[in-house]
């Protein structure tokens, strides 16, 4: 999905043999890739008069309006603008509409209720998220197979009976009211947490007493794209909030002029303490983080998903009144995340001289650069994460584009290397500075997560919890190959799928990307992608560039007037797939969310004969109008504005919902998206379905599914995921010739 401002690149998200790949990357990517010659963008009305061949399924009306825009000189129409209106009775009867034809053509799939039942069963199997030590207790979240959400437990140690602390399921009749951010006081004895109601963004904050299990009064509204930090004393926290919205605009509105809070416990949000605001700069954002010594508040200021940030700091042993914010790393030179500290020494992992990224100490009290210490320098591969933990820093690094784990000693001197069971992705490492022990979570494509505890003192590494599966892991292998973009760039590509596949170009396969805001598509386990490759489906993930797996000159390469790059990539990947003989473009579907469903109404409006599928889920469809909504203005980062010619230029050329030619026969298209989706609202899905259906020449079906209490992904309660994925593999089961097998 596409990220909040506040996350940039994806530490939960997911061996080449290639000799050089390194070093080639190193010797490419280190200056800046020029523009990739950009199509040209289309004129400002691509209707034309000849009616498109009849489909063989009657769509709803969708009334094309006579709306034009001027860009630079450039008239530019968006008919379907009345569809931007997401509350209108002209909006919501569409929506019913297409709903209504969607429906009726699911419900026509034979193997439908057999892919229902296959997903439940795989599903159900208890799963653990990786433990933290808080105060005198572990605290753990468990599911034990098909719970909607996550419910988290206690323990007095790792032997002991759970008890039950937060239970989210008892919240909603239909799960849709999530847990969304956790944040335990110093000493264990409170928890804040936020919940989220059906996907929205929008948090509501409460305070737990962890011994009681109970609620405290507080209640914290209008937060958004914010964790909370407590204060080392434990009598409150600091957090991020906006102003109110107009009544009715909730998930539209743009979100601006956040600012940081502190919070004590047992007092209204009314007597809520502002901390820093900037009115001068309504575009920042903020995150408050106090130190482990309790000493100093850092705040990191973002514009944006652009990952390069400011840091300022407050000590904390001043009194409030005449308290300053004092300006640590300013000007927004590269990107800082704050690790921990020792006393006035602060340690940030940071990508400034380091594209892959490293770890270096500032001394508040001389912070120019020239004063700088490296404690871990850049490496070959990418920092993906860095924790202190056990008096060392645990830095998880993407190389090749899987996990690896390394441990540093704090003055920065080596110290091991987790071995981890394969290529996969380890995440998590939960603790404190003065803890003796760990815990991290590791899966693959092929197997979910096991959890792992790890001892400092003794160099062990034992199982915590692994799960109990309803499928033969090694019934099926993962390898990762070299695929040449249309530039001549390599692009490694992970292929999943049962062993003994025989290459006759008949293999149904699915193609899925992202390809954006620096996030790193490691191997990562999914229950419908297992199900996939149950049907005999191959898996094909590309590491596209706009990614973060290989530093930030390979997410700059794909980003504004680069873009183009990442759609090639795609392609050139579709092509190696064709011409390796996995599949053909008949057997071929892909997909993709949020910026990866940019990424398929790009490729499938660039490329129709290419896909005999698309699924383009919560999708960034209309590239002029996404800065208008909500959090839409900060993705500018990595698309571009339509306010700069040069951009508007690249954003025109290959804007799905204005890309659609008329008379174009499509793949099968089912777009799919949610009404209380306000990161990307549905209105890029509502007007690209529409638009596509007009255009439309073939008889494959092109279709939305429009779900209702639900948002842009996160926190979707398992029963929607598996009706979903339900919907969506039998989409790909119909429109590709799958021949269902009896379950196994």
């Amino acid at each position: 999905m596409l990220p909040s401002p506040r996350v940039t690149r994806s530490n939960v998200a997911q061996a080449l043999g290639v000799a050089g790949w390194g070093a080639w990357l190193l010797a490419s990517c280190g200056t800046v890739p020029q523009p990739p010659d950009l199509p040209t963008p289309p004129p400002g009305d691509v209707a034309t008069p000849e009616p498109a061949p009849e489909a063989r399924l009657t769509y709803p009306a969708s009334p094309r309006g006579d709306t034009y825009d001027d860009y630079h000189g450039t008239r530019v129409a968006d008919p379907y603008r009345w569809l931007e209106d997401n509350e209108s009775a002209e909006t919501r009867a569409w929506i019913e509409a297409q709903n209504e034809v969607t429906q009726a053509y699911l419900a026509e799939i034979p193997a439908r209720a057999h892919l229902r039942e296959r997903l439940t069963a795989l599903w159900n199997y208890p799963r653990w998220g990786t433990p933290s030590r808080q105060g005198k207790r572990y605290v753990v979240a468990h599911n034990d197979g098909l719970q909607a959400q996550y419910v988290l437990y206690t323990l007095d140690d790792l032997q002991a009976e759970p008890r039950l602390l937060l239970d989210p399921n008892a919240l909603s009749p239909d799960g849709t009211v999530a847990l969304s951010q956790l944040a335990f006081s110093e000493d264990g004895e409170h928890l804040a947490y936020s919940l989220t109601k059906a996907g929205s963004d929008w948090q509501t904050w409460y305070v737990r007493s962890v011994a009681t299990a109970q609620d405290l009064s507080d209640r914290l509204d209008w937060v958004k794209f914010s964790d909370a930090s407590w204060s080392k004393d434990g009598q409150g926290f600091y957090y991020s909030r906006y102003d109110a919205p107009k009544p009715g605009q909730e998930l539209a509105a743009l979100n601006y002029d956040q600012k940081l809070y502190y919070h004590r416990i047992g007092t209204p949000q009314s007597e809520d303490r502002l901390v820093y605001a900037r009115p001068d700069h309504p575009e920042w954002g903020f995150d408050g983080t106090v130190s482990d010594d309790g000493r100093y508040l850092v705040i990191t200021v973002r514009i944006g998903t652009d990952p390069k940030n400011s840091v300022f700091y407050q000590d904390l042993r001043e009194p409030e009144a005449r308290r300053r914010t004092h300006a640590l790393l300013p000007d927004f030179q590269a990107a800082f995340t704050f690790v921990g500290n020792d006393g006035p020494v602060f340690w940030f992992e940071t990508d400034a001289d380091a594209p892959r990224r490293r770890i270096v100490a500032v001394d508040i009290r001389k912070p120019g650069r020239e004063h700088w210490r490296e404690l871990v320098p850049e490496q070959e591969a990418t920092i993906d994460a860095v924790r202190v933990v056990g008096k060392r820093f645990v830095v998880t690094y993407v190389d090749q584009a899987h996990s690896r784990v390394r441990l540093f000693h704090l003055n920065g001197a080596p110290d091991k290397e987790l071995a981890l069971p394969g290529i996969g992705s380890a995440y998590g490492f939960t603790g404190r500075p003065e803890h003796r022990e760990t815990f991290f979570g590791f899966d693959r494509l092929t197997e979910p997560s096991t959890i792992y505890r790890y001892d400092f003192d003794h160099d062990a590494v034992e199982v915590f919890r692994a799960p109990r599966l309803a499928f033969d892991p090694s019934a099926y292998e993962t390898t990762q190959v070299m695929v040449t973009s249309k530039d001549g760039t390599p692009v490694p590509m992970f292929l999943a799928h049962r062993k003994g596949l025989v290459l006759d170009g008949n293999n149904p396969t699915y193609l899925y990307g992202y390809g954006g805001f620096n996030v790193s598509l490691t191997p990562h386990f999914s229950v419908p992608n297992l199900l996939w490759m149950e049907l005999g489906g191959v898996f094909a993930m590309p590491n596209l560039r706009g990614g973060g797996e290989f530093g930030e000159a390979w997410h700059t390469a794909g980003t504004k007037t680069r873009k183009q790059n990442v759609f090639d990539d795609f392609i050139a990947a579709a092509e190696w797939l064709v011409a390796h003989g996995y599949t053909r473009p008949e057997k071929l579907a892909i997909g993709g969310r949020s910026n990866g469903g940019l990424l398929v109404g790009a490729a499938m409006t660039q490329r129709p004969e290419l896909f005999a599928a698309a699924l383009p889920g919560v999708g960034v469809l209309d590239m002029l109008r996404f800065n208008k909504f909500t959090i839409g203005w900060a993705w500018e980062s990595d698309y571009g504005s339509p306010a700069n010619p040069e951009e508007f230029a690249a954003l025109y050329a290959y804007s799905p919902y204005h890309n659609l030619r008329r008379g174009t026969a499509y793949p099968a298209t089912l777009v799919y998206t949610a009404d209380h989706d306000d990161r990307v609202v549905p209105a890029h899905s509502f007007k690209f379905a529409a638009a596509l259906q007009w255009a439309h020449a073939g008889d494959a079906p092109v279709l939305i599914r429009i779900d209702t209490k639900a948002g842009h992904g996160a926190g979707k309660p398992v029963a929607k995921q598996i009706e979903e994925w339900t919907d969506l593999w039998g989409f790909l089961v119909a429109n590709l010739g799958i021949e269902v097998p009896a379950p196994p």
